[in-house]
């Protein structure tokens, strides 16, 4: 497997009983590139996700994340993770959240972080008293904190309201201009157009991948929807 990739999955199954979660799925996402998983609820992209950090093993295929066989201590300090739940010590201020996650990947800028968020002037806010979308913005602070290589963001801009959603995208292409890979699961079809390249999934397999027009091309539609639904037709 090529070392220039941040991740590289091949022939991955990961099953939970009867559900096929990853069934022989393959991919390779490049260094410095946004990446979208876009697909349906259970179509196995949180799983892919858990799989490339090494907290879940396959039962078949192999999968390199940043050169190494997951998982890897030294790799896992590398990476930045926003599950889609937010996961979050709601007795401690935002500062104490971000400060601490920062501790346990080795240091980092607390204030820059909650700075990007928009969330400096709530930094000695105790979480339970944040809204939703405050908290959803905040899980951003803690997995950016240690200015990771790899960037996993699990619905990231889910109660963030359109203003900030596009500026939270402005940083994420800063950030991939400056080296970091970000992978994006998502199933809002006008924010997916933000990546680079997508990954159609469902049913635990990859349908596609390509950019935006290619995959419009090759489905013949003028709507990421309407192509993914083509697409899944076309597999069935």
């Amino acid at each position: 497997m090529s070392d220039a990739a941040a991740v590289e999955v091949r022939d991955v199954r990961k099953s939970f009983g009867a559900i096929h979660a990853l069934d022989g799925l393959s991919l390779r996402v490049p260094r410095g590139q946004i990446f979208g998983l876009l697909g349906p609820n259970g179509s196995g992209k949180t799983t892919l996700i858990r799989a490339i950090l090494g907290l879940v093993r396959p039962e078949a295929g192999e999968v390199m994340t940043l050169g190494q066989r997951m998982p890897q201590r030294e790799v896992l300090d590398r990476i930045g993770y926003m599950t889609q739940a937010a996961a979050l010590y709601t007795d401690l201020t935002a500062e104490e959240n971000v400060r601490f996650f920062a501790a346990i990947a080795g240091g980092g800028d607390v204030a820059a972080a909650l700075a990007f968020v928009e969330l400096s002037d709530r930094a000695r806010s105790v979480v339970a008293t944040l809204s939703g979308g405050m908290r959803t913005r905040l899980s951003l602070a803690c997995a950016i904190v240690h200015s990771p290589d790899l960037l996993m963001l699990d619905e990231p801009t889910v109660g963030v309201d359109p203003h900030l959603r596009v500026q939270l995208w402005d940083g994420f292409r800063a950030m991939a201009a400056g080296g970091t890979t970000i992978i994006v699961s998502s199933h809002v079809m006008d924010e997916a157009e933000r990546c680079d390249r997508l990954g159609l999934m469902n049913r635990g397999q990859l349908l596609a991948e390509g950019t935006t027009a290619e995959l419009l091309a090759r489905a013949g539609t003028d709507s990421l929807e309407g192509a993914f639904l083509a697409l899944s037709q076309a597999t069935e």
